[in-house]
């Protein structure tokens, strides 16, 4: 049987995206979503950028392999899923990493959705085109 690894993982959301995003300390820097290295599946560097924010503020980027799962949404809700998943598995390694996390507001969910469409309207305030005559 495989040898079993230590990890710690941190669950984030974003929009309609939920991340299970699994830390494992004493790593090369390894970065794995959805089976497919990190630059394969997040394109746009803004991305890449964002959601590794919370290692690089802690100072450990590349201290850590990284896997991901991650479903639901579009790409940018996605990265921001990954981003509050892994700054919930940095504090399940490291309580005291709380504070530089919460300064750089890591651990606040974003909690912007879509806004409903309401009826008699095209999309959630837009209204059809007015016509005096």
């Amino acid at each position: 049987m495989a040898e079993q690894r230590v990890y710690y993982e941190g669950v984030g959301r974003r929009k309609a995206a939920t991340a299970r995003v699994r830390l494992y300390p004493d790593g090369k820097g390894e970065f794995v979503v959805n089976d497919r290295p990190l630059r394969e599946y997040f394109v746009r560097e803004v991305d890449i950028i964002h959601l590794l924010e919370p290692l690089k503020a802690a100072g450990l980027d590349g201290r850590f392999d990284v896997s991901v799962k991650v479903r639901g949404g579009g790409v940018s809700g996605q990265a921001g899923a990954v981003r509050l998943g892994i700054a919930r598995a940095l504090l399940k390694w490291d309580p005291e990493l709380r504070p530089i996390l919460r300064k750089g507001g890591f651990l606040t969910r974003d909690a912007r959705v879509k806004e409903r469409k309401k009826p008699g309207l095209k999309r959630a305030r837009k209204a059809p085109q007015y016509t005096k005559r």
